[in-house]
């Protein structure tokens, strides 16, 4: 007769943590009169934990959508803002007039690409964005990502160099859009601590599990003790603080990549440059 209790018991508690790890789970369905001991404590665990989820949850929905009201909120002021900056810039102004209303655009353009990238955050972290990845070329992504970084280069005077070696029937399953985004990311961040006239390299690999692009620079580098922490949401570096920039763009290619099922590794030395390696799925 005991042992068919203690049966029981086993499974009333067995269906509350099958009910919890499917989200079934409901107090109202449990009696506390007819539980043991220890499955009221199993029953206020989860109670509890169930509760905490749907703050957790709550929490996370409100961020989101606040960020997506700033962004909507301020849109139309900020583009006003600029409107007005480049008809100024039309006008004849003197030197201390003109370098002020290009200060003026050049802020308000920071601010415009500091909402979006608020934006992209709150989405990716939420869920929001689905990737979809499929078969394809990375040859085609690495020569995207380099087209979209020339303008960048030439601005910096620095030499992007794809591997003209590349082999086009390299392939792996990636988001083309999103992962553009990301591999450009990094490059821009190349090109952005790259001296004049040096070179930026983008070059393809392939593993048995993995493909991927790597991109090396002969920048200043980065400390052993700071690439932990580099792809830290609004992180900036000790050495690059008198440089533009607000330090998503390589957060968000790692919440990107990951988000795909691959990792970003980074090989580094102050003085030396740095090496970013984007793993890709195979299949």
């Amino acid at each position: 007769m005991r042992h068919l209790m203690r049966r029981r018991e086993y499974e009333r508690i067995n269906q509350m943590l099958d009910d919890a790890i499917a989200g079934r789970f409901e107090e109202s369905d449990y009696d506390e009169s007819e539980l043991s001991k220890l499955e009221v404590k199993w029953k206020r665990y989860l109670t509890s934990s169930k509760l905490s989820a749907q703050k957790v949850e709550a929490e996370r929905t409100q961020v989101k959508e606040l960020v997506t009201d700033i962004s909507h909120q301020t849109r139309t002021p900020l583009a006003n803002i600029q409107l007005y900056a480049q008809l100024l810039q039309e006008q004849e102004l003197n030197d201390k007039s003109r370098g002020m209303v290009e200060e003026i655009l050049t802020y308000s353009n920071k601010l415009e690409f500091l909402i979006e990238a608020l934006v992209k955050t709150s989405r990716l972290e939420s869920g929001v964005f689905q990737f979809l990845p499929r078969e394809q070329s990375l040859s085609e992504l690495a020569q995207k990502v380099c087209d979209a970084g020339a303008e960048r280069a030439e601005a910096q005077q620095v030499i992007i160099c794809p591997d003209a070696t590349c082999d086009e029937t390299v392939t792996a399953f990636f988001d083309e859009k999103w992962t553009t985004e990301a591999v450009g990311n990094i490059l821009d961040n190349a090109l952005k601590y790259s001296p004049v006239g040096s070179q930026v390299s983008v070059s393809l690999f392939a593993y048995e599990m993995f493909r991927g692009i790597e991109i090396a620079d002969c920048g200043i580098g980065i400390p052993e003790d700071e690439i932990p922490r580099i792809f830290s949401r609004f992180y900036r570096g000790r050495n690059v603080h008198d440089q533009e920039g607000i330090g998503v763009g390589l957060y968000l290619a790692r919440q990107i990549i990951e988000g795909q099922g691959g990792y970003i590794k980074v090989v580094s030395k102050p003085g030396e440059g740095s090496r970013f390696l984007v793993f890709l799925p195979r299949r």
